[in-house]
């Protein structure tokens, strides 16, 4: 009876995953750069001079902004799995169409880690490069997030070294383009480069206690753009 029950869970679990990866290749096929994700909340959204859009992947989707900062609007745009050439074509909808006076970008981790194929720092680059060439067109004020560390088991896809390489680009891109850099990294790293296991349950994301420490410093990066 147990090994009955065994082969049953084996079989739900992986009728799951596979439902799972077709849901996904069919998303993938028919709106790539999920456009359609935040159709609705963007057409409910009331009109804001000094509108701030926090623009990126799951780190930004599953920051509860109202939380951590009970005093503003802030507008979350963020959709987990996202990679920069995805966000590069969903700009223009989910950031530039809303006419917000400042976005938040934190976006990298994913391209490093292959979510939607094979991706040098250069093409990440490229994509960033143009994204913030929009924003300026249409004079919103840009803030680029440095990448958080990782853990040691998830630095085997997201080599520190490829985060730094790219952290010390967006730094450099910042002081010479007129924008903001936003440090997170530097002050949610241990001593040997990696996320610290009190900082995210998963080695990845953020926990309360991480959130914590962001906060703050997108908040003073917000007054410095302002």
């Amino acid at each position: 009876m147990n090994v009955v029950r065994k082969m049953k869970q084996r079989f739900d679990k992986f009728r799951s995953l596979a439902m799972y990866d077709f849901d996904l290749i069919k998303e993938r096929m028919t709106d790539w750069a999920q456009l359609q994700h935040y159709d609705q909340a963007n057409a409910e959204l009331i009109a804001d001079l000094d509108r701030v859009i926090f623009f990126g992947d799951s780190i930004t989707d599953f920051w509860d902004l109202s939380t951590y900062f009970p005093n503003q609007s802030y507008v979350n745009r963020g959709i987990a799995g996202q990679t920069t050439p995805q966000m590069l074509i969903r700009f223009r909808p989910d950031a530039i169409a809303l006419h917000p006076k400042i976005v938040i970008l934190l976006a990298g981790t994913n391209d490093i880690a292959g979510n939607t194929g094979r991706t040098t720092i250069e093409q990440i680059q490229s994509n960033l490069t143009s994204i913030v060439e929009l924003a300026k067109y249409h004079e919103i004020r840009m803030i680029l997030a440095s990448l958080l560390p990782v853990n040691e088991l998830l630095a085997i896809t997201r080599p520190l070294k490829k985060i730094q390489t790219l952290n010390d680009w967006i730094q450099q891109y910042c002081a010479e383009n007129d924008c903001v850099y936003l440090d997170y990294h530097s002050h949610m790293v241990d001593d040997r480069g990696f996320l610290p296991s009190h900082l995210s349950a998963d080695g990845l994301h953020p926990n309360e206690a991480g959130y914590k420490i962001m906060a703050p410093l997108a908040e003073a990066a917000i007054q410095r753009a302002t």
